[in-house]
């Protein structure tokens, strides 16, 4: 197993809330604002492969055809500037992405064709989504550079995890650190629900396992 596996492995086990509380604890930024999932059952765990587009200008706009190079454990993250009016992700590529076991796909802007993500269970999360072509309205800038998903900075190979309630960023830099507070509130908070169902109050199971300090900064 290469470390980029085990440290999907040990993601397994959060929520994106866990892993945000973590990040608030540590001041680290990686709750991508607004980004939701198509359908609030789809789940995504796995490392990004971003491409960052622009509009057109003289030259005709381009889409990228780089979906036949992805694979398990990749997500595919398109930082399309927030645009709600083009998309950039339609039918064919949840089809090949799904055919090729794709972890997933993450759009700072609206994707198109929900109904086959839907159907085969392909998780997509964006702003929104809408049917106009982004076809001679954007173009490819770049790839595999850092790029900006609700407002927060996403490096290629760095981690993400998504599910009903959004997707978050985990830092390849700061993974250890993350995981290890992830960890301790998440254990924290399963405690007390585990008490609050033998009867004891909220704010006493509260008080026992230190809730309200969980998520704050530590000098």
């Amino acid at each position: 197993m290469t470390r980029a596996d085990a440290h999907l492995a040990s993601l397994e086990h959060f929520s994106a809330t866990d892993l945000s509380d973590a990040m608030d604890r540590l001041g680290v930024a990686g709750q991508c604002f607004g980004i939701m999932p198509l359908d609030r059952s789809f789940r995504l765990l796995g490392r990004a492969w971003t491409l960052r587009y622009g509009p057109v200008g003289q030259e005709a706009g381009t889409v990228g055809d780089y979906i036949d190079d992805l694979g398990p454990n990749d997500v595919v993250v398109l930082d399309n500037q927030g645009r709600l009016d083009a998309t950039v992700w339609g039918d064919l590529l949840t089809s090949t992405a799904s055919r090729r076991k794709v972890a997933g796909t993450v759009i700072d802007g609206v994707c198109r064709d929900i109904d086959r993500s839907i159907e085969l269970k392909y998780p997509i999360f964006a702003r929104g989504n809408w049917m106009r072509t982004g076809k001679d309205r954007v173009r490819v800038e770049a790839t595999q550079v850092p790029v900006s998903i609700g407002g927060v900075r996403v490096e290629p190979g760095d981690y993400l995890l998504g599910d009903g309630d959004g997707i978050v960023c985990v830092p390849a830099s700061r993974f250890d650190e993350i995981v290890a507070a992830a960890r301790e509130i998440h254990d924290a908070e399963v405690h007390i629900r585990n008490a609050v169902g033998r009867g004891k109050d909220l704010r006493q199971a509260r008080h026992d396992y230190g809730y309200h300090q969980l998520q704050t900064r530590r000098k």
